[in-house]
């Protein structure tokens, strides 16, 4: 046995705080963990679509995009995400990961400022990292805290946010940061990855539910939530598009994506657009738990996540066990993944729950957490 001793302090010090993670199978219990807000995966809306060309389809593309990785089928499906989207080019990433990684690492030079939100992903939190430039947090969705700290940056600036916060639910105040970033002539990065599906008519955004794209530098859409498949998009302007593939290490130094991959990307944007129904489903679960009265803080949510929040994690392990023995698939969020008693159950609804799936959920989380 390899003597690797050295990790067991970092290891021991997580199960001292109870918040030592692994690895679960799916066993048949109510999804309200997973991303699949749309039910595309779990109704396989994917699957029969591509069952006669898969065998066409190669399953890998041999080299990065600017070698061999480059073919017919992944220009033409960025050309139709951009149109869709209503921007100058669109270039795909191998995940959404990657996707913040390479953007945010390289657009931002030395002597710039990047502002983030506080409660921003970690790929965006890396991404920043991993540039030359200054960056600071604001306070989640303070546009006053934003304020204050444009007026003491320099360089050129990049303001960075989330459309829907994974761990909130919530929404940034994007009509105030464009207003802000235009009034300081500032530059905009938003994530729309939980967004994607879900908000705009035709589930294209936030950005584009409120008109804003001329408005916003860059978007990033990711494909593993309500797309139900895999990687994600940067959208732009051509600059940006001939920028990234020039210096964005994460997709200058990958294998690109393959044709098996890119006709699911491709496929998903033909269905997820027309879901009107799964979409008014969803909205009408969000309204009834939003409306229901239980036992424990629940933060103000009009997306799928909805949170929980119950401090410490020994007791909000507590409580997704209960649900879970209940049959209802719920995770607990522990600390340090968020602020210490600020310990959540994430709860995610979908369009293939029901009402009664949800008044289940409602009624247990009124309840004595040990029965």
């Amino acid at each position: 046995m390899y003597p690797d001793d050295f990790l067991q302090m970092k290891l021991n010090e997580r199960r001292k705080n109870k918040s030592l993670r692994g690895l679960r199978l799916p066993d048949g219990k109510t999804d309200f963990c997973s991303n699949d807000y749309l039910g595309i995966v779990t109704h396989s809306k994917l699957i029969s679509p591509m069952a006669g060309q898969n065998s066409k389809l190669k399953p890998g593309s041999t080299g990065s995009r600017l070698l061999t990785g480059n073919y017919p089928l992944i220009e033409e499906t960025e050309k139709e995400i951009s149109v869709f989207h209503q921007s100058d080019a669109a270039l795909l990433f191998n995940s959404g990961y990657d996707a913040n990684i390479g953007l945010l690492s390289s657009v931002p030079q030395k002597g710039d400022t990047v502002l983030y939100d506080h409660l921003c992903h970690a790929s965006i939190r890396d991404g920043i990292r991993l540039s030359f430039a200054h960056a600071f947090s604001f306070a989640h969705n303070d546009m006053a805290d934003l304020e204050k700290k444009i007026a003491q940056a320099g360089g050129t600036v990049f303001i960075v946010t989330e459309s829907v916060f994974s761990m909130d639910g919530d929404l940034c105040p994007l009509v105030e940061m464009v207003s802000i970033a235009q009034k300081n002539n500032a530059h905009i990065i938003i994530d729309e990855a939980h967004a994607t599906g879900i908000l705009g008519e035709r589930g294209e955004g936030l950005v584009q539910q409120l008109q804003m794209e001329a408005a916003v530098f860059a978007r990033v859409h990711t494909f593993g939530k309500a797309c139900g498949c895999h990687a994600a998009v940067v959208l732009g302007s051509l600059a940006l598009h001939a920028y990234l593939l020039n210096f964005a290490r994460s997709f200058v130094f990958s294998t690109a994506l393959p044709e098996q991959v890119v006709a699911v990307i491709k496929e998903s944007y033909c269905i997820f657009p027309g879901m009107h129904a799964e979409r008014k489903q969803l909205q009408q679960l969000i309204e009834q738990f939003q409306s229901a009265v239980i036992g424990y803080e629940k933060l103000v949510s009009v997306t799928p996540i909805q949170i929980v929040v119950i401090p410490g994690n020994e007791q909000v392990k507590m409580v997704a066990e209960k649900l879970q023995r209940n049959g209802l698939d719920v995770r607990a969020i522990l600390y340090p993944t968020v602020p210490k008693g600020k310990e959540r159950l994430r709860i995610t609804l979908h369009a293939f729950n029901t009402v009664e799936e949800v008044e289940k959920l409602v009624s247990l989380l009124g309840a004595d957490p040990a029965n």
